[in-house]
């Protein structure tokens, strides 16, 4: 049976002595009897792991998420510590399990990929807010203050500020702010205009129809461009209307020969 971990403390309440323990936990082959013991020493310093997940509430996750990711960066700790190096175990599992926590709000929380500097520097703006709030009283800090205080330049607060009210995204369908009728932030977005797409396409025939016969010209600029029915094309040049559809084909059918040739060459 392995050795129950010891309720010796260290100063801290929730650092228990398991120093003899991971000496064990070191020495056994893996097998029944060292899961035992791993379980009890993770369960020993359980209560140092939600310490350390409560310094991370009011940042928009649940606390049980915390204490979660908090437990798993307590066992990596636990399974890669080495208690011949000399350190204490704690030295070890606090940057361990802090470092899971932080990891998971960089992978998870953010809605949009915020490169490490921009989530450091709001970081560094939120903790000097807060520091000034006790301080400045009826007002938000200004830029100045918080560069001060930080020691930031007044650029990299006003980073940290934008990137403190871009941690979520804005749902499309949230309401805009002093709208009173339901509009939404889908309502003020524009939409493709249905035109780019013939820009490519006019560009790339405007120098034949200018080759064509002015008469062919005249007919395709005001069928296409002017809207124009045919029987009314064929009544302001005196042709019929069936000699007019004869053109347009005829035209467009060498155009797009024209066209396609070019595309391929």
């Amino acid at each position: 049976m392995p050795t129950p971990v010891s309720a010796k403390h260290h100063p801290h309440d929730d650092a228990p002595d398991t120093a003899e323990a991971f000496r064990r936990l070191a020495a056994l082959p893996p097998g029944a009897e060292r899961d035992t013991l791993r379980g009890q020493v993770v369960e020993a310093w359980l209560p140092m792991a939600n310490r350390l997940a409560g310094r991370f509430r009011s940042r928009g996750e649940s606390f049980d998420d915390l204490r979660q990711v908090a437990a798993l960066g307590l066992v990596k700790a636990v399974d890669r510590y080495d208690p011949a190096r000399g350190n204490a175990f704690e030295s070890y599992a606090v940057p361990t399990i802090t470092g899971e926590i932080k990891r998971h709000f960089r992978d998870h929380m953010w809605t949009l990929h915020v490169p490490r500097r921009v989530q450091d520097l709001r970081n560094r703006v939120r903790f000097a807010c807060q520091d000034l709030s006790q301080t400045v009283q009826g007002r938000r800090p200004t830029v100045a203050e918080i560069a001060e205080h930080a020691r930031m330049s007044e650029a990299d607060v006003l980073v940290g500020l934008e990137a403190l009210e871009s941690f979520t995204a804005l749902s499309l369908d949230a309401e805009l702010p002093g709208s009173e009728d339901g509009y939404s932030l889908a309502d003020a977005l524009g939409s493709p205009d249905p035109a780019l797409d013939t820009v490519v396409d006019r560009e790339s025939v405007k120098p034949r129809l200018a080759a064509l016969p002015e008469r062919e010209r005249a007919i395709l600029y005001m069928r296409f461009f002017g809207d124009m029915t045919q029987s009314r094309i064929a009544e302001q040049l005196g042709i019929s209307q069936m000699h007019v559809s004869r053109l347009i084909s005829r035209c467009c059918g060498r155009l797009r020969e024209q066209i396609m040739r070019d595309a391929a060459a």
